[in-house]
């Protein structure tokens, strides 16, 4: 037996919008298609109100041959039963019935918002779709769905898909492994779904992060682009996707949402599902410009950190799990003279750690190795004048401690050979669970005087079952976020820091809770040159922690010069992760002139227009930050390969004002940069500044060959004429 399904037709011609949100110099524009629903117009440059109705009017498509015999349309809701043929926006179902087909019941728009209320054709949800554009431009969008049925539904996926026009042509993403995060792929676009998803449990060292769609050829500096990201940690997907058919009179998809497993989401009757929040993000000023809306959004945040970012030592890397409090004194000692704010205290301090076999989730302060606590040490911290940091890694137990052998049913369900890094992870959408870390977790903050603590995250999350043997990838993430906001309630002042093996949960959602990412484990600065421009392109500098290693880089075991080390840590949240009681006189003098460039610097550093330049040849980089007037400006001028020419042309200083003149010096406090020549270019021999416009920059100046490993600091300040 069959059943056809009655839907209402309306005629999609006429100049009205459903409605069109403006603000940060975009227009989003929704109309009804052929079934009434609402589907994006246009997502791009602001419009008027003639452009809009001019839009709307040329928003329908031809009747193709052998297809269905209405033009063909792409509403926020796609899916089959309105002859979509790729992927859906909602995928859900009860027993006996799917749900798709669905009818507009209301919108409720605003300048700047709107919310349209759909129901299906089976009468079993009615779902909610948000979107918001926020002053910077950019799109917010949610969807929630609440079962309307007498039945449970399952929710398989609640994706924001918008369309793209034909001019997107080519897509970058990331992709990339512990240690070597944000390696940026490309690639053209092709009929077919591209699809990034992660399993992980988390968004992955191989995380898409940030999703661009643009004209052919975009760079940094030029080009129209669409972009993606979803503010969430746990299991997720994107996609870019285009069909022969196209999407109504667009040509390709850009989407993204919550990557749901079998039974996570199971809607009892009046239950509803609220989607994490999805990002777009449209610019004709490149990648930078995309990164300019970004960083303009997320500095607007009521959480976003006000304070200048103290400038830390992470003891990681200069004691390992050897810690003792005379040893642990002395560096804190060296570290307030050197001009150092925030002392951090890594992992090897709680009970049984004596390496990372055992200890985690025993979250006591082992009294063998310190017998009066943590105080102490804390204390000598902050009498010298320093904020005091400890590392925990929650979600984590060993087999070996008393928590997983009192609770063995604490853990997420996994087979016992993919114990990883020699641990596993606890179930933390148990109510007992997160009351244990809670409570663990303020009692010492509270006894050691905590200022900062580093949230530590070491391993996927593979099967994560719960007790019946069900998937709680989505219910783990949502009680780590729990858990952080009970400890931000009760420590307000508390500085958190989310780390995942360096990099491998980077995202907005992480960040609503905390106040700076660890890009990655490798403080190799040829790595961290590629690791932090691409991080950079969605999160402010403010936000992303970048240290100092020794000269031996832990990772990689390449040997890099103080200066290059020094020059590549300044364009982040800095710090050092270093023995610097090993320190040479002369790298005690080096740090101490860069700690104090770091605390003059860090006010452009951290509230400036990220800038990277395109014009450079192969292996070499310039990158900067210009003061929103722009009357400042700091750049690295940088070589991680030896050059494959023999002098450096003109290369262009992009961001200036071309009408003020600027005086350009060369910071070298931490050190010169070794070059590969016999003399520098003229004006840098000469013994005044060289004062010129921003127009003469923008064409370029000759710079200095650098040998490889070699970074250099410009400086911009405007002057009167």
């Amino acid at each position: 037996m069959t059943s056809s399904i009655s839907l209402p037709r309306v005629d999609p011609l006429g100049t009205r919008a459903l409605a069109h949100l403006r603000r940060g110099g975009v227009s989003v524009v929704f109309a009804a298609d052929a079934f009434g629903a609402p589907a994006l117009a246009h997502w791009g440059r602001a419009l008027d109100d003639d452009d809009v109705a001019g839009m709307i009017a040329t928003a329908t498509p031809a009747v193709m041959n052998s297809s269905i015999d209405i033009p063909r349309s792409f509403s926020i809701a796609a899916g089959r039963a309105h002859g979509w043929s790729g992927t859906p926006a909602i995928e859900a179902d009860a027993t006996g019935a799917v749900i798709d087909g669905f009818t507009l019941i209301s919108t409720d728009a605003a300048e700047s918002e709107v919310q349209f209320t759909m129901h299906d054709a089976a009468s079993l949800a009615d779902v909610v779709f948000a979107y918001r554009l926020d002053a910077a431009g950019i799109l917010h969008a949610t969807i929630e769905l609440r079962n309307t049925a007498d039945r449970a539904v399952d929710v398989r996926a609640a994706r924001a898909l918008l369309p793209l026009p034909g001019r997107a042509e080519e897509v970058l993403d990331f992709s990339g492994r512990w240690t070597n995060e944000r390696r940026p792929q490309r690639s053209p676009i092709h009929d077919g779904t591209r699809l990034r998803s992660s399993r992980r449990g988390r968004p992955g060292h191989d995380s898409a992060l940030l999703t661009m769609a643009g004209t052919a050829g975009f760079r940094f500096r030029a080009g129209e682009i669409w972009a993606a990201h979803l503010a969430w940690s746990g299991n997720q997907e994107t996609l870019v996707e285009r069909l022969p058919e196209g999407a109504g009179v667009h040509s390709s998809v850009l989407g993204t949402g919550e990557l749901v497993d079998a039974g996570e989401i199971r809607l009892r009757p009046g239950e509803t599902y609220r989607s994490p929040e999805a990002l777009f993000v449209w610019s004709d000023e490149g990648i930078d410009g995309v990164t300019a809306r970004l960083h303009a959004a997320i500095r607007s945040r009521p959480e976003h950190p006000r304070s200048p970012r103290p400038l830390l030592l992470n003891t990681w890397e200069a004691v390992y799990f050897e810690h003792d409090l005379d040893t642990l004194s002395a560096l804190a000692g060296s570290a307030a003279e050197l001009g150092i704010e925030r002392f951090v205290l890594d992992d090897g301090w709680f009970r049984g750690r004596r390496d990372d076999h055992a200890g985690l989730g025993d979250w006591f302060v082992d009294d063998e190795v310190w017998p009066a606590g943590l105080r102490p040490l804390s204390d000598r911290v902050h009498e010298r004048g320093m904020q005091f940091g400890l590392w925990f890694e929650p979600e984590m137990v060993n087999p070996d401690s008393d928590l997983a052998r009192t609770h063995p049913d604490w853990l997420l369900g996994e087979e016992r050979q993919l114990e990883s890094r020699h641990q596993f992870v606890l179930d933390f959408s148990r109510e007992e669970v997160a009351t244990y870390v809670v409570d663990r977790l303020d009692a010492v903050i509270t006894e050691a005087a905590v200022d900062f603590v580093k949230w530590d995250h070491n391993r996927d999350l593979h099967a994560a079952l719960g007790a019946h043997g069900d998937r709680r990838v989505r219910a783990h993430t949502q009680g780590v976020y729990r858990v952080l906001d009970e400890i931000r309630r009760r420590h307000p002042l508390l500085e958190i820091e989310s780390c995942a093996s360096g990099g491998a949960r980077v995202d907005l959602g992480i960040l609503a809770r905390t106040d700076r990412v660890w890009a990655s484990d490798c403080n190799d600065p040829v790595e961290r040159q590629s690791i932090q421009r691409w991080t950079q392109t969605l999160l402010p500098p403010e936000l992303i922690g970048s240290h100092i290693g020794a000269a031996e880089s832990h990772t990689t075991h390449r040997h890099a010069s103080f200066s290059f080390r020094a020059v590549t840590a300044l364009f982040g949240h800095a710090g050092l992760e270093w023995d610097i009681d090993t320190a040479t006189e002369d790298e005690r003098r080096g740090i101490a002139a860069w700690a104090a460039l770091y605390k003059e610097m860090r006010g452009l550093i951290h509230s400036g227009v990220t800038v990277r330049a395109d014009t450079v040849d192969d292996g070499a980089l310039l990158h900067g930050i210009v003061a929103h007037d722009r009357r400042e400006a700091l750049f690295a001028w940088v070589r991680t390969e030896t050059s494959g020419v023999a002098h450096t042309p003109r290369v262009q200083i992009p961001g200036l004002d071309p009408r003020t003149h600027y005086r350009v010096r060369v910071r070298d406090e931490a050190g010169p940069a070794s070059r590969h020549e016999v003399e520098d270019p003229s004006w840098l021999r000469q013994s005044d500044d060289l004062i010129c416009t921003g127009a003469v920059l923008e064409q370029g100046l000759p710079l200095p060959v650098l040998n490889p490993s070699q970074a250099m600091l410009l400086h911009f300040t405007a002057i009167e004429a």
